[in-house]
């Protein structure tokens, strides 16, 4: 069923031949890949590898679409942890990417880099939908993730980025040192959007009514391509229906992008943003020709 490449066949786990392998002597602390191919007119993966404390599982490795989920040997990232996965799909695949749980950032009182960097290349006529759940930056955390996606002429893109103020039922929200999330995107070579966002603890509380108030959830939903557009357009039209509620739970509002819209959300909860986000992305199921949130949501 998988065609692994040749690095990741070189060392194999006699005890679980499905665990992702750790060829120490090639690859770099916290890297992984993600081949997709066509096989037999169906998306498959055909090149899996991560290094700890990146860790990748695909429980659906065949099919309409390809399903992967990213997660970490210690449950989350810790002080010094770096992640680098690279995501290449070929003409005609489709592969929804997410995570097993929230991204859990533990606290860094050193200081360390700790973070997450994501480059994919989209070749023509593919789809990828990356949904992980979101980050939760824990007190005295610091916290840089980097999203860089190449896609070809007629490849689309759904993009969900978001993160929580941290453990609310414990006391803390947004105390965090910084958090800093960065996506940029390409079409056909040509930069489409660069957007970013860096809270930073230094400028001041930032669950000040002047800054993030009451809300404990924030999230950007990227929807680009011609093979997309028809859904860009719907988003937009759904949410500029929207009425303006006086200090309402949530709060969305839609830009139109090239063949996309870009969907920006603040919720008082991450439940309730959650349930936003699922409804936006409707036509996702259909894509992939299955549900990849119906045991969740």
């Amino acid at each position: 069923m998988f065609h692994f490449d040749r690095l990741a066949c070189e060392r194999i786990d006699p005890v679980n031949l499905f665990a992702v392998n750790d060829p120490s002597t090639h690859l770099q602390r916290g890297a992984g890949h993600i081949g997709i191919e066509m096989v037999s007119g169906q998306s498959a993966a055909t090149s899996v590898w991560a290094s700890s404390p990146l860790k990748i599982l695909v429980p659906h490795p065949r099919g309409p679409s390809v399903w992967a989920y990213l997660s970490s040997f210690g449950g989350g990232l810790v002080a010094g942890d770096q992640t680098n996965l690279t995501v290449q799909l070929g003409p005609r695949t489709r592969c929804f990417l997410s995570t097993q749980a929230s991204t859990k950032v533990y606290r860094n009182p050193a200081g360390l880099p700790c973070g997450h960097q994501l480059k994919a290349n989209l070749d023509h006529d593919s789809l990828l939908v990356l949904a992980p759940d979101p980050v939760q930056a824990f007190a005295g955390s610091g916290y840089a993730q980097r999203h860089e996606f190449h896609l070809a002429p007629g490849s689309g893109l759904v993009l969900v980025d978001w993160l929580s103020s941290g453990r609310t039922e414990c006391g803390e929200r947004w105390a965090f040192d910084s958090f800093r999330s960065r996506n940029d995107v390409f079409v056909g070579g040509e930069r489409l959007l660069l957007d970013s966002l860096f809270l930073d603890g230094a400028q001041g509380k930032r669950q000040s009514a002047h800054r993030l108030g009451r809300f404990n959830c924030l999230a950007l939903v990227l929807v680009v391509g011609k093979s997309l557009a028809h859904a860009a357009q719907t988003i937009l039209a759904e949410i500029a229906k929207l009425p303006v509620t006086r200090r309402g739970s949530l709060v969305m509002s839609a830009s139109p992008v090239r063949d996309g819209a870009l969907l920006r959300i603040a919720g008082e909860s991450v439940e309730e943003v959650g349930r936003a986000i699922h409804q936006r992305l409707g036509f996702v199921s259909d894509l992939l020709q299955d549900d990849p949130w119906a045991r969740k949501w």
